[in-house]
């Protein structure tokens, strides 16, 4: 038998870091584009770097024809080998010029640089760019690029500003340092749909999102789109764009749903084109998001970009949790925060339970695309989450402020976040890290007592073993509690309580009767919370509570125990919860969306899986025959109700896709499918009828 141990991929270790041997001041490269025979020229100025005496010279190149190589003019013969070449080079600053020979038309890893449907097209992160040419292809190289392309096509695009053109030539130049995973370009025969945006201190820059002939028609919400997202990011983050120009491009063969590359993001078209004739409200939604996500890695993720891929989290959690405060300024914030702590509930706590669990800094990896996770990016963004709410909103805005001053332009770490927050709050947060590096969810366990006007709340924390088994010490833990009285006045408003040992007793004093304790209000930290309310305690949240999040978590509760209760012994559907949601639907303070989202009756799966925890076996068909009966009692008691609360909530008039017309669509839509369950489908077949 032949011995593999030699050939099977070595796992990368975050203790192994060292700092690159050469930095690079500044890269020309001249592409000459042919499908099969794509000639790279670089010149790259290379200085040893001073935090380390290592003068090895190596550089990254994986699929390349290596035609040329010369050192300050003079032919050199590399030592060359499939993942990268070496060389003797001077001990002091050098020109490295190479010319390269790569296929972009039978490159299918879609890395690097390839061609879809006739488009040239790069993508880089992790690690494509050393599929383009012999480079340093790791994120804490930075450097300057200027960018020459030679092509037939009529639209050539790179990084930066536009320098000069002629006929089947462009250049472009990117002014600000940036690692070679956010290299973009793009050449093909493409038409734009222009904008402008004016910064907030005045200057003018031309947008344009670059399509194939055909899809302009599509293109208007997207434009919108990226101009609120130029707008939010000033008066919320004070972040003003940065160059004279912002590219779109749109290309059908994408891996990724849209890159950020420094002023030309490219997009999987499903993340740009959209028409009322055949996108949906989500769909929207989904692009506005994406949209806003990849604009605002221009600061959270190129200015300040990640000194190695360990802290991929750094760049990914912070625009997460970004694009997640835009989305709720922009649409609903209860319903915003309730579908992302869903997540949290659903995929990122089966991943954490999983074989798989990790951290959301990982300390070793084998490839890094298998660290592209919803435990780094949405568990990451609940990390700036707490920070922030520990912090408070004042502070955390100092803290963004000092953190973009003091590490503009380079490739910061999970420690120089942190730190930025130290010096500016004074706190120690060398606990609060234990986010970062330990893996698994912590659960909660809460006790409580209430004696001569005293509310208690005991709470201890634990984290079960991860395969990883490393060793779970106490977090810092933003538990945010609000007391409600028996009549539901609200006589403790939401208060954060820091759970950081073991276990931790809270006392809340002058309370003229023992309270309903509203716990983990906006879902104020990713855990588990192991109490079990009875089931008058949660008709009491769902009829009460101040917070969106406590109260879609009371409804979510008693959907689950009462299909639960359908299943295993035949019960019929809880009188209390239909009431409960009768209120919701008709209370008309309420945010459309959210009472769209409160009568969404939990699917199939969430009901397996608890059905699973308390030791049952779940049968799929007896799940569907509950949720349907559920769905059918529901429908029938509150006939009513749905029916005047669709006919207040129907939108007329030409399609719209703002917040407002879809937050009324979706409730309307609900009412409808419920309606739809006794009505034989009669007003499902009108609306359909009467659709423009």
């Amino acid at each position: 038998m032949t011995d593999q141990t030699d050939s099977a991929p070595q796992p990368i270790h975050l203790a192994d870091y060292r700092p690159p041997a050469w930095l690079v001041e500044e890269v020309h490269l001249s592409f000459d584009l042919e499908p099969t025979r794509t000639r790279v020229s670089s010149r790259i100025r290379f200085v040893p770097n001073p935090a380390t005496e290592d003068r090895a010279f190596f550089l990254n190149g994986e699929g390349l024809k290596l035609i040329t190589a010369r050192i300050d003019g003079q032919p050199v013969e590399p030592e060359v080998t499939d993942e990268g070449l070496t060389c003797d080079v001077p001990d002091t600053a050098f020109t490295w010029a190479a010319e390269v020979e790569i296929d972009p038309s039978g490159n299918r890893s879609l890395e690097g640089l390839y061609m879809s449907n006739g488009i040239y097209c790069t993508q880089c992160e992790a690690e494509g760019f050393r599929r383009i040419t012999y480079y340093p292809d790791r994120p804490d190289v930075l450097a300057p690029f200027t960018v020459r392309i030679e092509s037939d096509h009529t639209v050539m695009l790179s990084n930066g500003n536009p320098g000069e053109a002629g006929t089947g030539w462009a250049e472009w130049h990117d002014p600000w340092p940036k690692p070679s995973y956010l290299f973009a370009l793009v050449a093909g025969d493409l038409v734009s749909v222009p904008g402008r945006f004016t910064t907030k201190s005045g200057r003018g820059v031309d947008l344009n999102i670059w399509v194939r002939p055909g899809d302009e028609g599509k293109c208007d919400f997207a434009l919108e789109a990226l101009k609120a997202s130029m707008r939010w990011d000033e008066e919320v983050y004070e972040r003003e764009y940065d160059l004279d120009i912002f590219n779109i491009v749109a290309v059908n063969d994408f891996n990724a749903g849209a890159m950020e590359n420094k002023g030309l993001n490219i997009f999987n078209s499903a993340l740009v084109l959209a028409s009322p004739e055949t996108a949906t409200d989500a769909d929207y939604e989904r692009i506005e998001a994406v949209i806003a996500h990849e604009y605002f890695h221009n600061w959270t993720g190129n200015r300040i970009t990640c000194r190695d891929w360990f802290q991929l989290c750094l760049k990914e959690g912070l625009t997460v949790f970004r694009d997640q405060q835009f989305t709720s300024d922009m649409r609903s914030a209860a319903v915003k925060r309730v579908e992302d702590a869903a997540t949290i509930r659903t995929a990122q706590f089966r991943e954490d339970q999983g074989p798989l669990a990790h951290a959301v800094r990982p300390e070793s990896f084998v490839e890094i695309d298998n660290f592209y996770t919803i435990t780094v990016y949405e568990k990451g963004a609940e990390v700036i989450g707490m920070l922030r709410r520990l912090v408070g909103e004042a502070a955390y805005d100092d803290a963004l402020r000092y953190y973009f001053e003091k590490y503009d332009g380079q490739a910061a770490t999970i420690e120089d976040w942190l730190h930025a927050f130290e010096e500016v709050t004074g706190r120690d947060l060398t606990q609060f890290k234990r986010w970062y590096s330990q893996a698994g969810t912590p659960r909660l366990k809460v006790h409580e007592d209430f004696d001569d006007g005293t509310y208690i709340l005991d709470i201890e924390q634990y984290s079960p073993p991860t395969p990883d088994g490393s060793p779970k010490e106490p977090q810092v833990i933003p538990v945010a509690v609000g007391l409600l009285s028996p009549n539901g006045d609200e006589v403790v408003p939401t208060r954060v309580l820091e759970l950081t040992e073991a276990r931790q007793r809270f006392e809340f004093h002058d309370l003229g009767a023992k309270p309903i304790p509203s716990l983990l209000r906006e879902f104020s930290a990713p855990v588990i919370l192991e109490r079990t309310p009875g089931a008058e305690e949660l008709r009491f949240l769902l009829a009460h509570d101040t917070d969106p999040y406590v109260r879609w978590d009371a409804a979510q509760r008693q959907y689950r125990d009462g299909l639960t209760a359908m299943i295993t012994e035949g019960a019929v559907p809880d009188a209390g919860l239909i009431e409960g949601l009768r209120a919701v639907l008709t209370d008309e303070s309420l945010d459309p969306a959210f009472r769209s989202l409160m009568l969404a009756v939990p699917g199939a799966g969430d009901i397996a899986q608890h059905l699973h925890d308390v030791g049952q076996v779940p049968d799929p068909t007896s799940i569907h025959q509950a949720r349907e009966s559920l769905i059918v009692h529901m429908a029938e008691a509150l006939s009513d109700d749905l029916a005047n609360v669709r006919d207040a909530n129907s939108v007329s008039g030409p399609y719209d896709p703002g917040a407002a017309d879809a937050a009324r669509r979706s409730l309307a839509n609900r009412c409808l499918s419920y309606i739809s369950r006794t009505d034989e489908g009669a007003a499902a077949r009108a609306q359909f009828e009467g659709a423009d």
